[in-house]
């Protein structure tokens, strides 16, 4: 019809091709990260008597669990101190609330590779007791074996990962203190939805380091 304009066979099929990209892009865009919570980090991290244990069976330091926490909790309340005059409460709950965020998400990063680090060790202690000797002979003079190494390794990531707990239940105490509310992960609520079980982790603090010292 006179006056009327059509659109060019190539531009519609230009508009096709890119909403079927829009489409595929969608489709294969991940999942958010799911948040991070204090939760979360308890099931990941050994607690004081586990951490305790940990140390004993390798000649580890034993730590101050308490005293990690509250120095924690209390460098932050100060902080919290020194701004108040500047930050209006928004403005500081949402500073806190970041903070906070760095604190669990280290301690739980941490546990993941802690609960790596007692898999891989029991896994070869595993496939020792099924007649493979080769992975426990005694390394050159001075060394020790292989499978060795994996335990204290293991012993030496689940001490890190308790203490970087402990500096993140003493960072959410602040918090919590600081703003009258209870933290939450940024973004959202917390979601019961992380991959890895309580009974996981509960197996994997129920692992006898000193049964294959």
């Amino acid at each position: 019809m006179p006056g009327s304009c059509r659109p060019h066979p190539r531009d519609r099929a230009g508009k096709r091709h890119t909403r079927a990209s829009l489409n595929r892009s969608s489709e294969t865009r991940p999942a958010a990260q799911r948040a991070t919570t204090l939760e979360m980090v308890r099931l990941a991290c050994p607690d004081a008597p586990q951490a305790t244990r940990i140390c004993e069976s390798f000649g580890l330091p034993i730590v101050d669990s308490d005293g990690i926490r509250e120095l924690h909790r209390n460098r932050l309340i100060d902080s919290a101190d020194a701004l108040k005059e500047g930050l209006a409460e928004k403005a500081m709950q949402i500073h806190m609330q970041r903070i906070v965020g760095s604190f669990v998400g280290s301690a739980y990063g941490a546990g993941q590779f802690y609960s790596r680090a007692v898999t891989e060790a029991r896994d070869l202690t595993t496939k020792l007791s099924n007649g493979d000797r080769n992975e426990d002979l005694d390394g050159p003079v001075g060394f020790d074996s292989r499978a060795q190494r994996k335990r204290e390794f293991a012993a030496d990531m689940g001490l890190q990962a308790h203490v970087l707990r402990m500096a993140a239940e003493g960072a959410v105490s602040a918090y919590e203190d600081i703003t009258g509310e209870t933290w939450k992960p940024y973004g959202q609520l917390a979601r019961q939805l992380f991959s890895l079980s309580s009974t996981r982790y509960a197996a994997v603090f129920d692992y006898d380091f000193r049964r294959h010292m």
